[in-house]
């Protein structure tokens, strides 16, 4: 294989990495529709879901959809629509603690059945593959990227 070779395979990994973002991020956009929320949103629910309550810097910290660390947009259309709740923080009344709403339970009810039918599409695609060795280099991909280290922090790889 001779340079040009081994960079076409790498432009179409980059291709294919951002047609498989893509095309899941609009499955499960479509799955998301009827409960009202969107991708982003649906994260956010999932993740206070398992963890509440949070800091909106804690939030932020673990989020994959959003850079920065600062999701209080994303935060504010979830107070609006009912979702999510913001508390002063028992100790330091500065440190606001997010929590879900009853309808906000409900909502990331839907939201893991949503990604959970997502998931049964991409384990049927990837069956006979090698999906340690992709999982690898997509780690290795992202590794000191801002979605990495989000996603390595909720997964318990922080390094």
């Amino acid at each position: 294989m001779d340079a040009m070779d081994a960079m076409d395979a790498v432009e179409e990994v980059r291709y294919l990495v951002l047609a498989a973002q893509r095309e899941g991020n609009r499955m499960l956009a479509a799955a998301l529709r009827p409960l009202g929320v969107t991708p982003a949103q649906g994260e956010v629910l999932r993740l206070l879901a398992e963890r509440q309550p949070l800091t909106l810097s804690g939030l932020g910290a673990l989020l994959v959809c959003e850079s920065g660390g600062n999701p209080s947009r994303l935060v504010d259309r979830l107070v609006a629509a009912g979702l999510v709740r913001r508390e002063e923080g028992i100790e330091d009344r500065r440190h606001v603690q997010l929590t879900l709403t009853p309808a906000g339970h409900r909502t990331a009810r839907g939201v893991t059945e949503a990604e959970a039918e997502l998931n049964a599409r991409i384990a049927k695609a990837a069956a006979g593959h090698d999906l340690d060795a992709v999982r690898g280099f997509l780690r290795a991909l992202v590794a000191n990227q801002g979605a990495g280290q989000a996603l390595a922090r909720r997964s318990g790889r922080e390094e």
